[in-house]
């Protein structure tokens, strides 16, 4: 049996990872995804793709590979990358970014986040979080020896209340952290919760740190980062990452972008990470970024397809379901179907269905399970038959 002590303890018991008798719990991930594996079953409960992404990019790296680009990158990053960064973020968003200062390359979006937050926060501080949430964002906290402070996101809208927001921000909040689109919800803040994010920020003296690697996955309308509202730039960390945009998860080529006084103090915690990372992938990004409007409108057009084939496919099956604005997943409620424990559901899927989903209660903190219970999250970025086969599968639930 393995336990651990100290800090590390204190990292697992924060990610909801230990077990009653202190011994390690796997991730509600590896477990269904080794169920996955283990049954033939489609795994839908992992948020990775199943296709390649732009050729263009691939070929790049493959270039890459072959020019030398093997060795360590720059730092901050080759700077094809943190420019290419920079004209992203004006073409886009009408952001100006100064690659040399403000941006730094990191492995993947979860270095970025962990970075930022063991730079910034210190022992007792608070860090705000909207619940569901990405399961690292606890662990990160707890590492950094900080409070995880949550507001809830509750079915069917995943809208936040307000007041709850104000009451979860105080002058102990070091950082707000705003997951945008939102993984697992693919819920996107509408614009009075982004600008309430921003005056909390300035009246309690907080950091905000955003996490928008599903930024070019919007299904309707534009995604628009909370560091261009008026006020917000200041105190913001943006972090994004190519793996989603590209069907590139494996690469984990990820960045920032900070004012410069944060982005030296990121830095300095960035360096005894990875240090750098991923060489020839970093110039293969570089040129993604820079492909035309409409391969990225054609991306998100595509996986907006497949979101409706697994949306009908589920209400099909007797599911109510949430429709996501962007991201890769939809939550859907098995309560409908009888179930009011969606772990248990999950787990017998293979058997009923032949797909494998995760439950939104590895998402939620212990004490806050019941209220997510019978939801179910389940990812639609797989090859367009898979889904069709996964559909085939979920419907002998309603029979």
């Amino acid at each position: 049996m393995s336990t651990l002590q100290g800090p590390w303890r204190r990292t697992a018991a924060g990610a909801g990872l230990l077990r009653p008798d202190g011994s390690i719990a796997p991730t509600i991930f590896a477990e269904m995804s080794a169920l996955a594996a283990r049954t033939g079953a489609i795994n839908l409960g992992q948020g990775f793709p199943d296709e390649d992404g732009p050729v263009e990019v691939l070929e790049a790296a493959i270039d890459a590979v072959s020019a030398g680009k093997n060795q360590y990158p720059p730092g901050r990053g080759d700077p094809l990358l943190l420019e290419a960064i920079a004209r992203h973020q004006h073409r886009f968003y009408a952001i100006p970014v100064d690659p040399a200062s403000e941006i730094v390359v990191t492995a993947g979006a979860t270095e970025a986040l962990a970075a930022s937050i063991l730079a910034l926060v210190e022992p007792g501080d608070e860090v705000v979080v909207f619940e569901p949430f990405y399961d690292a964002y606890a662990g990160l906290v707890a590492l950094a020896g900080a409070r995880l402070v949550t507001v809830p996101l509750r079915w069917p809208d995943f809208r936040p209340d307000h007041d709850e927001l104000r009451r979860a921000v105080t002058d102990r909040t070091r950082i707000i952290l705003v997951n945008d689109p939102h993984n697992p919800t693919g819920r996107a803040f509408d614009q009075e919760t982004r600008e309430l994010v921003v005056e909390l920020a300035h009246r309690n003296d907080a950091f905000i740190l955003t996490d928008e690697v599903y930024e070019h996955l919007m299904f309707s309308g534009a995604h628009r980062p909370i560091a261009a509202l008026p006020g917000a730039r200041e105190r913001t960390i943006t972090v994004s990452s190519a793996g989603k945009t590209f069907n590139t998860t494996g690469w984990k080529v990820g960045w920032l972008i900070a004012p410069p006084v944060l982005v030296t103090a990121i830095l300095t915690v960035k360096q005894f990470l990875t240090y750098v990372n991923a060489s020839p992938f970093q110039p293969a990004i570089a040129r993604g970024l820079d492909l035309g409007e409409d391969v990225f409108a054609g991306i998100a057009r595509n996986l907006a397809e497949k979101r409706d084939v697994l949306v009908d496919g589920l209400r099909a099956a007797g599911f109510a379901v949430s429709v996501p604005d962007g991201s890769y997943f939809v939550i859907a409620d098995a309560r409908p179907l009888g179930f009011a424990d969606a772990r248990e559901l999950c787990v017998s899927l293979p058997e009923r269905a032949g797909v494998v989903g995760v439950p939104v209660t590895a998402f939620v903190r212990p004490e806050n399970r019941s209220d997510y219970a019978s939801l179910v999250r389940f990812a639609f970025c797989k090859r367009r038959g898979v889904l069709e086969s996964a559909v085939d599968g979920l419907r002998r639930l309603s029979i």
